[in-house]
């Protein structure tokens, strides 16, 4: 493939690793690029570049690059140049997703997938200083037809209500430590109405971990959760419950004095047959996972085939549950989920009275 003179392959700027994903290298500061920088702003470099991978998850940076390789594996196969960004380049590479012609799809990409591709090329250029005009023509009214023919309507994760949650907590051991834990994990991830990430990102104490997204205070009525959101820091009251089966703070307190962790990340992975706890932190798709075992092995939605059963639980199943099922003011469900809106915290209510206020009839018909 031809590029532009001075400029990265895709695997110079985004190297891959087994281990921590990276994130692209700030172009005026990185040596490959241009002149190296003088000794006493070397510091400052890293420092920035720090920066630059803090303003994104891991799992934003991991799509990013993953996006980003499938780009420049298609640009290769076409023979095309990456470099300078042209929007005819990328029109035709988002034809080729929605038409399941692009590297290695086996089928045509969704509107979301197609999306979230854009979006990542749109930043992976722009580290590097080439901006792509995804208002050029080429791009929006190829994207727009593209909505038009493919799109359809989202597919929600199902809400875990009360009562499906506790039938799933009785699928767990309690007597092992691994069944301490992931009740702990089901009831703080349902009562805070937490993403799978602010979950497996919470410490036992403030400023413990370099990569946690939060902590948290137990206090004699409840728990409080200091959180890094994507809207920034926020902080979520858990009250304890009515019955300490199904009690929240009761879940963690347990797990913590079984596990013996009063440092560090609050859940791990549990090892040696279950008889030790591990030193780093959960993988957030572990708690996706848990959703999904023990929902199917409690029998949630029965009334479907298992196929189906298996497809419609998630880490998202929580926080949806939480705002289905809490008969109170909408306002304080939308402050403990985070929303920036209502609205959003409409699209998480599933599987309640939707008629529970009728227009029809309060206008008189």
């Amino acid at each position: 493939m031809v590029r532009a003179m001075g400029m990265p392959t895709p695997d110079e700027a985004l190297p891959r690793s087994e281990g921590k994903v990276p994130s692209p290298a700030l172009p005026d500061t990185d040596s490959r690029v241009g002149a190296r920088l003088p000794g006493h702003l070397e510091e400052l470099a890293g420092r920035a570049r720090d920066y630059v991978e803090a303003a994104s998850s891991t799992n934003t940076r991991r799509a990013y690059a993953s996006d980003w390789r499938h780009f420049a594996s298609w640009c290769r196969r076409q023979g095309v140049e990456m470099f300078p960004p042209d929007p005819k380049v990328v029109g035709l590479y988002i034809t080729a997703c929605a038409s399941g012609k692009a590297t290695g799809d086996k089928k045509p990409s969704s509107v979301s997938t197609i999306e979230r591709r854009l979006s990542s090329l749109s930043w992976n250029f722009a580290q590097r200083s080439q901006p792509l005009d995804r208002k050029d023509r080429h791009i929006a009214t190829v994207m727009a037809g593209i909505r038009n023919k493919h799109a359809s309507p989202p597919r929600q994760k199902e809400a875990v209500l009360p009562e499906d949650l506790i039938a799933m907590l009785e699928t767990l051991d309690r007597g092992t430590l691994r069944g301490l834990r992931d009740r702990a994990m089901l009831l703080l991830g349902f009562a805070g109405g937490l993403r799978r990430s602010e979950i497996v990102g919470l410490d036992a104490g403030r400023d413990q971990t370099e990569d946690s997204s939060g902590w948290v205070e137990i206090l004699e009525k409840g728990m409080l959760l200091i959180l890094r959101g994507k809207t920034g820091w926020r902080e979520v009251e858990v009250g304890r419950g009515s019955s300490d089966a199904t009690c929240p703070v009761v879940a963690l307190q347990t797990w913590l004095k079984f596990a013996r962790i009063a440092h560090g990340p609050l859940f791990r992975r549990v090892t040696g047959q279950g008889k030790a706890v591990g030193s780093e932190r959960l993988n957030d798709q572990e708690v996706a996972r848990l959703v999904k075992r023990t929902a199917l092995a409690a029998g949630v939605r029965g009334d479907l085939p298992e196929g189906q059963r298996g497809k419609l639980f998630a880490g998202h199943s929580l926080r949806s549950g939480l705002a289905s099922s809490a008969e109170v003011d909408e306002r304080f469900v939308q402050k403990q989920l985070g929303h920036a809106s209502a609205e959003m915290t409409r699209k998480y209510q599933r599987r309640r009275d939707r008629f529970r206020v009728n227009l029809t009839k309060a206008s008189g018909l």
